[in-house]
């Protein structure tokens, strides 16, 4: 361990040009389908994230009283006229407004996609640090090129979702660690300290990116020497401090905070046979690690050197996540985006170990390394290309169309099954579900209803017994507020 913390941070100028070229083409294979509308893969959770944003834009930001689109009692089941959206701290929002000011030009959607795609790349970039330091300069860029372009990962850090700049700030919190264990310098500890708390804020469920640092300090001063380190609760509270104000802080707007229960293990799967299947068979295996990436990655969890168990601490921390957080990770494969540094890494020592086997062919182990990584991206980019469809372009079509001919403070019911994508395209505030009879809705201020189901039932009816503004192929608009 002591040999790791002498390790210098001078990157020789070979391994500067690899690592540039890396992050230069993660870059240009994050920009396909750049310009796409929120209306692809997980276009609920998107749709609700850039709302924030467009808030901030059009009335003023607000950190401590974030607002959206959906005023229905969907996420929470309480009516939500003022639209509160508290789930995680807006920082990622923040970063989208200031990014889009600089460059209006690019479109607002664009802008927040490219917000998670410079916190990728400066993930990628934070995982060859961390790893050159643990391990050696191989591995760094191996578990960097893997960060940069695994398919599964180039869709969920170029989505408007907060999972990939929360990723990029646990990370830099892991990074300063090390340079304080390395130094001593309070600076650097006060450094991981803000970036882990910030992490939190973003996303709670990487407080599980603490178990590898814990195991770092514990390597170092021992576990009694850590609990009599003033240094160490300094940089707890700093991490938890934050977190906590703003949980408490929550609670003041309880129509504003979805449902979250569910997510541990709302329908019983923990640990069951479907659990396993599902987190390791379809998520890890195949999506991930497109099955043949699942033999490096075991590889480089059996490879444990003396006193350096960083990756295997790093993956455990890992699994305590996906275990407790069960329900959600089995649910949505985006839950799985900050567990993605970790695999890497540990795939990245195992394909390393594996091209310097010395008792078998060299020539025959590197092709077969060569193989594995280009079969395993191309077995994982057949199931990830799917998430890139628009499945539903009509949705885009009526919300353009509902944008222009609306009032801009008008209530709108988008319904869509729940998913807030179509409602987003109308830029409107509403609900994005028929939840209760009309009536109801029109008493707490719904004005026009959007469809793009022509033949459903509630369309149907709507249609005969209000006014209809513009009926088209593949959409209608109907004013709720004028009956026939």
């Amino acid at each position: 361990m002591d040999k790791i913390f002498r390790r210098t941070l001078f990157i020789p100028i070979k391994e500067y040009l690899i690592l540039s070229f890396i992050l230069y083409l993660s870059l240009i294979a994050r920009f396909y389908k750049i310009n796409n509308p929120i209306a692809d893969w997980h276009s609920f959770r998107q749709a609700d994230t850039a709302s924030v944003t467009r808030f901030f834009l059009n009335e003023g930001v607000n950190p401590l009283v974030p607002i959206y689109h959906d005023v229905s009692t969907t996420q929470s089941g309480i009516f939500n006229p003022n639209g509160y959206r508290f789930v995680e701290f807006p920082i990622f929002n923040i970063f989208h407004l200031y990014f889009y000011k600089i460059i209006p030009s690019l479109g607002f959607d664009i802008v927040g996609r490219l917000t998670s795609i410079i916190s990728s790349l400066v993930s990628t970039f934070l995982i060859f640090l961390i790893c050159k330091k643990m391990f050696n300069n191989k591995i760094a860029l191996m578990a960097s090129a893997l960060y940069a372009f695994l398919p599964y990962n180039i869709y969920f850090t170029r989505v408007t979702l907060p999972e990939p700049l929360a990723t990029t700030f646990a990370l830099s919190a892991i990074w300063f660690f090390i340079l304080y264990l390395e130094n001593n310098s309070l600076i650097n500890l006060f450094i991981s300290a803000i970036s882990f708390s910030i992490s939190l804020l973003i996303k709670p469920y990487v407080l599980f990116f603490g178990v590898p640092m814990f195991y770092l300090a514990y390597v170092k001063y021992s576990l009694k020497d850590l609990i009599k380190a003033k240094e160490f609760y300094f940089w707890l509270s700093i991490v938890l401090l934050p977190f906590i104000f703003w949980r408490i802080w929550m609670l003041k707007f309880p129509e504003g905070i979805p449902f979250w229960k569910w997510t541990f293990n709302g329908d019983g799967i923990r640990f069951r046979p479907s659990f396993w299947r599902w987190i390791f068979g379809e998520r890890l295996t195949s999506m991930i690690l497109g099955y043949w990436g699942l033999i490096p990655f075991v590889f480089g969890i059996i490879s444990v050197k003396k006193k350096q168990l960083f990756s295997q601490m790093f993956l455990l921390g890992a699994l305590i996540y996906v275990c407790i957080f069960a329900t959600a990770n089995v649910r949505h494969d985006y839950y799985q985006t900050i567990i993605v540094p970790t695999i890497v890494i540990t795939t990245a020592v195992g394909l390393v170990e594996f091209w310097n086997l010395k008792n078998y062919s060299k020539l025959l182990t590197r092709v077969l390394v060569i193989f594995t990584l280009i079969i395993m991206i191309m077995t994982s980019f057949v199931q990830i290309k799917e998430f890139y469809k628009i499945n539903r372009p009509e949705i885009v079509e009526a919300g353009q169309r509902a944008d222009k001919l609306l009032p801009k403070d008008a209530l709108v019911i988008a319904p869509y099954n729940g998913d807030t994508a179509f409602l987003y395209q109308t830029k409107r505030r509403g609900w994005p579900v028929v939840d209760r009879p009309i009536d109801d809705l029109i008493e707490k201020g719904a004005m026009y209803f959007v469809s793009v189901d022509l033949n459903h039932y509630q369309t149907l009816e709507f249609a005969k017994r209000f006014k209809i503004i513009e009926s088209a192929t593949s959409y209608i608009i109907i004013d709720l507020t004028a009956e026939k």
